[in-house]
């Protein structure tokens, strides 16, 4: 067999190596970016956990506050208790530090009792340098970094952020744990440094062998509002994050891979009805119909091999490059400061390797089943084809409709893989239902047409031999109509990001201290700044905000909490659905809608688990926003109501609007006076516009999704360059009838207008279908897979200019193609092919 298929295959590779390098291209891209995807976040999410388990060790139990801080009484009670065999106290706290480049960076600092915190997790015990004091672990203001801090910090003194003040610490050592920037201290001194006095964040518990840790919780009863978790919890948590958004990308990888089963089956198609000749001839020397079924079968796997084993090659480059440019977050910012190193995966290469050859072969089957059922005798004589015959479109209109019935399905595991499924099967139906939608649409033209020879002659064999064309434009259909979904999901959601910016923005100047929530505790404005902001000449009024994590469920990232001004019937925030007045004695708040997926908080119910973080309420939910910022949800209460139940008066973010006639600059300027009067560094806040914020926002989407726009480019190539290998067979497989329309009058000007007239007609077709389609999958990605996947909804954009544009250049491509390839077949030698049959 392999003897039979070089015989067999080799002088069409030889003499048409594009052709076949075209499916080959498309599996390599395919298997590239989905196994370069694969080996990025395996070895994220393995460097992920295990700079976990350094920093947090494997004590049996974790405990922590659902809100704010454990009180210290609490330690001394659990490290006495006779079933526990160590108890470590943690402060974990998240501040700005003065990094090497100037910059604000983010950075950990762990308080720990240098005493203790060896029996349960040795990656945090101070490591004092060679020479020093070994005192110096209980010495205030020393710290001990990190290899991350290390690398990110000058040597020598780290300066800290607390509050609006630069505290100096001298660095006696280094901490053996791994992970992003952390310094480790301790905890009376960081407890003395951050204000918090008696308080800590986590208590590491580990047992007395054979006490389980269900029995001793039991017996323990720690107090209300004190949760547990295992040390695994954490990496579990992250893979739960970042799960939708790695599969999103592999799926969005997988695209190329997708096209290239089209384009493997167009070529293939087109490959056997030219040589069906030689099929036949090897089928009247005794080859069987399983035999030339298998030879075809082998012809694909061996494309898909090949694909294949390039794909992984440049896969593997590709994760390599990210890794060391993107440090394994492509975006997501799901593994912030981890910088792993790429981990090689035999078993993902291998499943990857045979998903292409898997793909190749899928599209090679219905090529190799006409194989198969040649007519021998009338395929010798010239009368047989071995294109598909379209005998079965009933199951492509089975197809359209089970995609639109697996659409309507709840996700599954929080994947959206019935959405999926229903991109795929819309895909397949679309493309199995064009010969009959071809000849439909020119059963309508060609009586329109019918006085005109050269449109006649060109609309008539696309109505003939529609099968033909469905087969030629099939791979562009595919790439065009998931190039037409991205584009108006992309640009839905670009849409929806800057009308959402416009609601949030409503001021003209913003000021932060905090480059994120998980700092806002240690990063603050005092209410007394607040007012000296607000008294400044030409700022008409402020309002602010104070924003901080609620772990409110032990097994899911933290909740963001937003206490700020809420304006009556909340019309200052972006919401769904209309608001709801709370019931008498109940405080309103209003949730993003990721906190209706992932807690079940529906707007006029109650929100139950907030009262163990915040205390007071009972809290209803008076209404649901969107959030394009934080997936693990968020929650906005009036910040009267959340000083009052808390007595916190910290302010992270103070919005400023100008007096008439003030200049922006001008303000600006004073304020940073009145920080450089207060701190001493202007530099500890961040000032910036509502335009520069707004165009900041819509530049780190843009980045975002560069990927998406880069795999559009591609796959709209791959299709162009499908199409060009499908008409340069078909061209050239038609010299003798050119010769004939020679023979008959026709020049060769003329000719060329009948090919390309055939190219516009059949990628018209094909632009057509491939916007319908891909309208059809946007509607899937807008509506299932972004609520399903990332919690949140957007409006349907049509950006009809842009798909317009998309469609004009597939036609014009596909008319230029066809003059080219017919240049090559339209010449003497067309006129002397006829002498051929005489």
């Amino acid at each position: 067999m392999l003897a039979l298929l070089a015989t067999y295959s080799w002088p069409e590779v030889r003499h048409h190596p594009w052709r076949s390098a075209t499916a080959v291209l498309a599996v390599m891209l395919g298997v590239a970016l989905a196994f370069s995807v694969q080996l990025i976040n395996a070895s994220a999410l393995d460097e992920f956990a295990s700079a976990a388990r350094s920093v947090g060790g494997q004590p049996d139990l974790e405990l922590r506050a659902s809100a704010g801080a454990l009180d210290e009484n609490l330690y001394a009670r659990v490290a006495t208790d006779p079933q526990v065999a160590a108890a470590s106290p943690v402060l974990e706290l998240q501040t700005l530090a003065l990094a090497a480049d100037g910059e604000r960076r983010g950075v950990r600092v762990l308080g720990v009792d240098a005493l203790v915190v060896g029996a349960v997790a040795p990656g945090l015990v101070p490591i004092v340098s060679e020479g020093g004091d070994r005192l110096a672990v209980l010495a205030p203001d020393t710290v001990f970094p990190n290899a991350a801090a290390r690398a990110m910090l000058p040597p020598g003194r780290v300066q800290v952020q607390a509050g609006l003040q630069w505290h100096k610490l001298q660095v006696a050592g280094r901490a053996g744990a791994g992970g992003g920037p952390l310094l480790v201290m301790d905890i009376a001194a960081a407890q003395d440094l951050f204000g918090r006095r008696g308080e800590l964040t986590r208590i590491d518990v580990r047992l007395r062998a054979g006490v389980a840790p269900t029995d001793w919780l039991r017996h323990a009863q720690l107090p209300a509002g004190v949760q547990h978790s295992e040390p695994r919890d954490a990496g579990q948590r992250v893979d739960a994050l970042s799960r939708a958004y790695r599969v999103n990308l592999t799926v969005l990888a997988l695209v190329a891979l997708f096209t290239g089963a089209f384009l493997v089956f167009s070529v293939l198609a087109l490959s056997v009805a030219r040589r069906s000749q030689q099929l036949a001839l090897l089928g009247v020397l005794g080859l069987t119909a399983r035999q030339r079924l298998g030879l075809v079968l082998a012809e694909s796997a061996v494309l898909g091999a090949l694909g294949s084993v390039l794909g992984i090659a440049l896969g593997a480059a590709l994760a390599e490059t990210a890794l060391r440019l993107l440090g394994g977050d492509l975006g997501g910012g799901y593994f912030p400061g981890v910088r792993p190193q790429l981990q090689w995966s035999t078993v993902a290469a291998l499943t990857y390797g045979g998903l292409g050859i898997a793909a190749a072969m899928a599209g090679g089957w219905l090529p190799a089943r006409q194989a198969a059922r040649l007519p021998l005798a009338q395929t010798l004589k010239g009368l047989g084809t071995a294109l598909p015959r379209g005998r079965r479109h009933w199951l492509a209109l089975a197809a359209l409709l089970a995609s639109v019935a697996l659409a309507l399905l709840p996700p599954i595991a929080g994947i959206p893989l019935a959405a999926y499924v229903s991109v795929g099967l819309l895909l397949v139906g679309g493309v199995g239902v064009l010969p009959p939608a071809v000849g439909a649409l020119y059963d309508r033209i060609a009586p329109h047409v019918a006085q005109r020879l050269l449109p006649l002659l060109a609309v008539e064999r696309a109505r003939r031999v529609r099968e033909s064309a469905a087969v030629a434009v099939s791979g562009v259909v595919a790439a065009l109509s998931l190039s037409v979904a991205l584009t108006v999901m992309v640009g839905s959601f670009r849409q929806s990001v800057a009308d959402w910016l416009d609601v949030l923005l409503p001021a003209d100047l913003y000021l932060r201290t905090a480059i994120s929530a998980a700092a806002g505790d240690t990063v603050f404005l005092s209410p007394p700044l607040v007012a000296q902001i607000a008294a400044i000449p030409g700022v008409a009024r402020v309002a602010t905000q104070r924003a901080r994590n609620l772990p409110l469920d032990p097994s899911r990232p933290p909740v963001t909490l937003l206490a700020r001004e809420v304006a009556p019937q909340a019309r200052n925030l972006p919401l769904v659905g209309g608001v709801l007045p709370a019931p008498p004695g109940q405080v309103p708040v209003y949730v993003s809608e990721a906190m209706v997926d992932l807690y079940g908080a529906r707007r006029g119910e109650q929100l139950q688990v907030l009262q163990p973080a915040l205390g007071g309420g009972p809290f209803f939910v008076a209404g649901v926003w969107r959030d394009y910022v934080r997936q693990t949800g968020a929650i906005i209460i009036d910040q009267r109501d959340y000083q009052r139940l808390t007595g916190d008066t910290r302010i992270n973010d103070v919005q400023a609007w100008l007096a008439p006639g003030a200049a922006l600059a001008d303000v600006q300027e004073r304020l940073r006076a009145l920080v450089r009067r207060t701190a001493g560094d202007p530099d500890l806040v961040e000032l910036a516009s509502a335009a520069e914020v707004r165009a900041v926002s819509l530049r780190i989407f843009d980045r975002s999704f560069a990927v998406t726009y880069w795999l559009q480019a591609v796959a709209i190539a791959i299709g162009l360059f499908g199409v060009a290998a499908s008409f340069s067979a078909q061209v050239l497989a038609r010299r003798k009838e050119f010769g004939l329309l020679a023979h008959l009058g026709l020049t060769r000007r003329q000719i060329l207008a009948v090919v390309a007239g055939e190219g516009a007609a059949w990628t018209f077709i094909g632009a057509l279908a491939g916007l319908a389609l891909g309208l059809g999958v946007a509607v899937v990605l807008v509506y299932v897979v972004n609520p399903q996947s990332f919690h949140w909804t957007m409006d349907l954009l049509l950006p009809w200019g842009r798909l317009l544009a998309l469609c004009a250049a597939v036609v014009v491509s596909g008319t230029v193609t066809a003059w080219l390839a017919g240049r090559a077949a339209a010449g003497r030698d067309a006129v002397l092919a006829v002498k051929e049959d005489w």
